[in-house]
């Protein structure tokens, strides 16, 4: 298949980005891996379930509205169950290297002169004792289950962590009849208070979620964190106590609260896998781009998450910035991006750090983590086996690595990054993964196939 302009990710960013293109004469395809468009943020139930007000568990259901119907009056050609693995570049432009439907054995192609990233972002996932057991989730897995399969993850839920997603998580849960014994966030009132005028775009929905936890009676803790969640063959309870002004835990202030479900997240990470193999530069966690939502590899734009964790809205605007660029590079004209879309990306840029700087992981987090804490869940490494590798003379996450196993597994570090980084005290590394997902061999052997002897 071949077009103009391939759009990996149908999340917020990646439709606002195909409409604005194909609304410019472009020809547009829209490649995911999930059943229908709409990301992680407008996931829908599947149509058998028969929800009858989907928008319950929605914010800002209109605007969805408004990019679906733009999708089906449009001649965007979205591909969906399409797991992508490789952006190759060619002479002529890139392909791109996807796998199909559940199974992800059968290949797919699709051949664009320009491709524009899309790829959204992933939860940072943090061990304590007790974070293994069945019953532990995160934030983000208990609200998809709600979103596409309409199903609680139990009867009695913790949300814990750090982060606005906890909000919306904590009140779709109890609106959907989950009793939720706590909502417990590690920042504190007074760091958010520092930056109200920065994220004023934000108080009138964080507002509207305090009214929603009032009214179901959900006890919020500030300035707590997760100590232990305990229980043998799954979760029966979770054990949090209060942060001091260091961010350690004070002595003597757990409390215990008996629970079924731990709902827990601690911000987000940008997705940069298929970046990264490309070779675009990096601006710490995130894919680098220009005012036009360029990469520095020509022919590459990024939109949403990937460029930095920003919300929906943010996405929204980098979205139709980059597909308006993108169009007009293709077809040799001035790029044209509505005015509000500019403004509105400068506004809640500045919300975003201002998000990321208040909402924080507790600082001294690590020393939570007993030697017996499984770190690796895919390896089984534990935080002893990394802290032994520090003994031994490790530095660094590339070190630990080859000293523990841990990031060798299945995810490929995608999970364990944080915590292993954290642990040995340096930042998360670059990953430079060649595959964005595992590949059968099979495929790789079809995509690239050894000439016999002559």
């Amino acid at each position: 298949m071949r077009t103009d302009l391939a759009v990996i990710g149908a999340g917020p960013a990646g439709l606002a980005a195909a409409l604005a293109a194909c609304a410019r004469g472009v020809r547009v395809v829209l490649v995911d891996a999930a059943p229908e468009p709409g990301g992680q943020f407008y996931r829908q139930p599947a149509a058998g379930l028969g929800a009858r007000r989907p928008e319950a568990l929605h914010h800002g259901w209109r605007t969805w509205e408004r990019l679906r119907d733009g999708l089906a009056a449009g001649s965007v050609r979205t591909l969906t169950d399409h797991h992508v693995w490789c952006v190759e570049r060619t002479p002529d432009g890139f392909t791109v290297h996807a796998l199909l439907g559940p199974e992800q054995e059968e290949p797919a192609e699709v051949h664009a002169r320009s491709v524009l990233l899309a790829t959204g972002g992933y939860e940072t996932v943090l061990p304590f004792p007790g974070w293994t057991l069945p019953g532990v989730v995160t934030a983000g897995g208990a609200q998809a289950l709600l979103k596409g399969g309409l199903v609680v993850p139990g009867r009695r839920a913790v949300v814990a962590g750090t982060g606005p997603l906890l909000l919306p998580v904590a009140t779709g849960l109890a609106t959907a009849g989950v009793e939720v014994a706590a909502l417990v966030e590690s920042t504190g009132p007074q760091r958010l208070a520092r930056h109200v005028r920065a994220l004023a775009d934000k108080l009138p929905e964080g507002a509207g979620y305090a009214a929603r936890l009032l009214r179901h009676r959900v006890p919020v803790l500030a300035r707590h964190t997760v100590v232990r969640a305990h229980g043998d063959d799954r979760l029966t309870g979770v054990t949090v106590a209060a942060l001091g002004a260091d961010g350690r835990v004070r002595p003597g202030t757990g409390r215990h609260f008996a629970c079924d479900t731990l709902a827990v997240g601690h911000g987000m990470l940008p997705h940069t896998d298929l970046a990264e193999s490309l070779g675009c530069r990096l601006d710490g966690p995130a894919v680098a781009v220009d005012d036009e939502q360029r990469t520095d590899v020509p022919g590459v734009w990024a939109a949403g998450e990937a460029t930095g964790i920003g919300g929906a809205a943010l996405a929204l605007a980098e979205g139709h910035i980059a597909g308006c660029s993108a169009a007009a590079r293709l077809r040799g004209t001035a790029p044209d991006p509505a005015p509000a879309a500019l403004k509105a990306r400068t506004r809640l840029r500045r919300s975003a750090a201002a998000l990321g700087s208040a909402w924080a992981p507790p600082a001294h987090w690590a020393e939570q983590v007993t030697d017996d804490t499984v770190v690796c869940r895919c390896e089984e490494v534990t935080a002893g086996a990394v802290r032994d590798a520090l003994d031994l003379g490790a530095g660094d996450e590339r070190t630990v690595k080859l000293l523990t196993r841990a990031g060798m597994g299945w995810c490929q570090g995608r999970m364990c990054s944080p915590a292993v980084a954290g642990l040995a005290g340096c930042a998360p590394a670059p990953a430079r993964r060649p595959l964005a997902r595992p590949v059968p061999l099979g495929v790789l052997a079809r995509h690239h196939p050894q000439e016999g002897p002559s």
